[in-house]
């Protein structure tokens, strides 16, 4: 099996990808149920998935209207939740290097699962491996999950009897724990928590998700600040290291490929 030099044999990337892909795309038939549960029709579900294609916007967007939402509320705070793929592509594009004709195709998979794949990988070689296993995987799987989870949905009546309901929360909280690494990534999570479900019962539904989103931008203007006093307050030629030590915790050499295992996801 061809192996790029420094890199990893091409079958453990694809191995690990369609690990991803499977995983993940599997859990399309808890968002076809709960977007049925929620008033949508076939048709609708499976445009969702085949169009918009990532999960936590899909999930927040049938979740608000499955509240009585407002449908432009929803929509709003499943736009805000996407917002975040965008920065996944600005990295993606240096380190997959694609010919410009085949960047708005492979646009369509820049989502979570891609991105920590291909971030994982060593070389430009297993990137592309890596990301495009994954992407088509999950994009194939997701969708087929999708419609038996929607078309399922009639056959099964009251999904709310069966607590499936609960299977779209459930998922996404499942998707975002292992991304939580920092302090400040569970800081994020836990305020904006708090904010989620204390402005539930007073707001109408899908606008304490947009005013949870706050919570990114309060926490990192108070770790700003504490990091500009301690740099303050540090002995001259003394520079603060960065929180997490990201730098050296992951041992590779300045300049490699990859070197963002900080970043949020």
């Amino acid at each position: 099996m061809r192996t790029e030099e420094g890199g990893k044999p091409d079958a453990a990337v694809v191995r690990d990808a369609l690990g991803v892909g499977i995983a993940v795309g599997l859990s399309g038939f808890a968002f076809g149920v709960t977007s049925a549960g929620s008033g949508l029709t076939l048709l609708q579900t499976c445009a969702l998935s085949l169009l918009v294609f990532t999960g936590a916007s899909q999930f927040a967007l049938v979740g608000a209207l499955a509240a009585g939402g407002n449908p432009l509320t929803a929509a709003a705070g499943a736009f805000f939740l996407g917002v975040r793929n965008a920065f996944y592509g600005l990295r993606l594009s240096q380190l997959l290097a694609l010919p410009r004709a085949v960047r708005p195709f492979a646009a369509q998979w820049v989502i979570d699962e891609t991105t920590a794949v291909a971030l994982a990988q060593p070389t430009r070689r297993s990137v592309r491996i890596g990301f495009t296993v994954t992407g088509l995987s999950l994009y194939l799987l997701w969708n087929l999950t999708t419609l038996a989870g929607a078309a399922g949905a009639e056959a099964i009546g009251d999904t709310d009897a069966w607590g499936l309901d609960a299977a779209g929360p459930a998922v996404f909280l499942a998707l975002l724990a292992p991304m939580l690494k920092t302090a400040t990534e569970r800081a994020v999570a836990g305020i904006a928590v708090l904010l989620g479900l204390g402005l539930l019962p007073v707001l109408p539904a899908g606008v304490p998700v947009l005013v949870a989103a706050l919570a990114a931008p309060a926490v990192l203007y108070v770790t700003g600040r504490r990091g500009a006093t301690a740099a303050q307050g540090a002995p001259a030629g003394v520079t603060n290291e960065a929180p997490d030590g990201a730098g050296a915790a992951t041992g590779r050499p300045a300049g490699a490929l990859n070197d963002i295992s900080g970043e949020d996801r």
